[in-house]
């Protein structure tokens, strides 16, 4: 004899519970836990400074903040795609000031020409970074002293074309004006720049051959070589996008101050790259890392300093504050891959 059960009530609750948990980890994967972990420390700076001052969730305020950060943003996206490579670049502060007085120099110098000026600080830009790039890779010189020892010689090469002493003046001409004080679709013309660069380095990244022999490179050379991947190719090219997007904010910097600047507003630019880079999600040892991740850390940054500044707190604090986030991001980061402690037990 046989019996039968009648189907349990809660089955047909099961499925669309099950569903439900799966869409929620497929947006969790989508998102990813760095970027939450992000977006959550963004929500907390934006409320703890909108509940401080009215005027800190203010377009207004919201613009300033994303004009202050682009150029700081522009050097830590190609930041993100050095790290990836595997190498790191400490010079681009200093490429950039120094493209900022190429700007200005060759602007006056060529009876007020601003295509000209433009063309020249790519140029050097590009330049310098092929030059990182040949000594990385030819010279087999470590990444972080190779562009350790650019941080100097660029910025005083700067320096000595320019007296040490801001160069030319540039807001009388209307591309420069345009660049430093337009506005497209109500967004600031320097942050469309911004967007633009991030969008073509993350298509490239995430959509092409190049990008996945990018990541392949940093997360393992030797395996990478051995699939028949140009290491030194893609290494100089890497150093060469960095100079040369380098060189455009130089040429945005010098559109803000309306001169060429060989020190002041480039200074202090290589640490805020690193530390967008590295609060992104970059693996300093390469192979990992997303453009997203490094974009929302700007704003953090940016919101950050902004607010810090709104409240009148002494600007120290914030070098502060921001060589405390590269701390902590690195101890996460190695943490979150299982690295062993320096001098103790495994």
């Amino acid at each position: 004899m046989t019996t039968t059960t009648a189907p349990s009530a809660q089955l047909p609750e099961a499925e669309p519970e099950a569903g439900r948990r799966s869409g929620a980890r497929a947006m969790l994967a989508a998102v990813g836990g760095q970027n939450l972990s992000l977006i959550g420390a963004l929500a907390i700076v934006v409320i703890l400074f909108g509940s401080l001052n009215d005027n800190f969730l203010s377009w207004d305020n919201i613009q300033v903040i994303a004009e202050a950060a682009t150029i700081s943003g522009l050097l830590a996206v190609v930041q993100t795609v050095v790290i990836i490579c595997g190498g790191l670049d400490i010079s681009v502060g200093s490429q950039a000031g120094l493209a900022s007085v190429v700007s200005a120099m060759v602007f006056t110098s060529t009876g007020a020409n601003p295509y000209l000026g433009i063309g020249a600080a790519v140029a050097i830009g590009a330049g310098i970074g092929l030059f990182n790039g040949v000594i990385v890779i030819y010279g087999r010189v470590n990444p972080t002293i190779a562009t350790l020892a650019g941080l100097a010689a660029y910025k005083g090469v700067a320096q000595l074309v320019s007296g040490g002493r801001a160069q030319g003046y540039v807001l009388n001409d209307p591309i420069f004006i345009f660049l430093s004080r337009g506005k497209i679709a109500g967004l600031p013309t320097m942050v469309w720049l911004l967007i633009l660069t991030a969008v073509a380095v993350h298509l490239l990244l995430t959509y092409t051959d190049i990008g996945r022999n990018v990541y392949a490179i940093g997360g393992n050379d030797t395996a990478a070589r051995l699939a028949g991947i140009n290491l030194n190719k893609y290494l100089v090219s890497a150093y060469a996008l960095s100079g040369m997007v380098a060189a455009l904010a130089g040429i945005l910097l010098t559109a803000r101050t309306g001169s060429g600047q060989p020190v002041s507003g480039s200074e202090g630019l290589e640490l805020q790259s690193i530390t967008a880079a590295a609060l992104g999600g970059c693996a300093l040892k390469g192979g990992k890392g997303t453009i997203g991740g490094t974009l929302l850390a700007v704003a953090l940054l940016g919101a950050l300093q902004n607010g810090l500044t709104v409240q009148g707190i002494n600007a120290f604090w914030q070098n502060v504050a921001q060589g405390a986030l590269l701390v902590a991001a690195v101890v996460i980061q190695q943490r979150r891959n299982g690295e062993r402690a320096v001098g103790l037990p495994a």
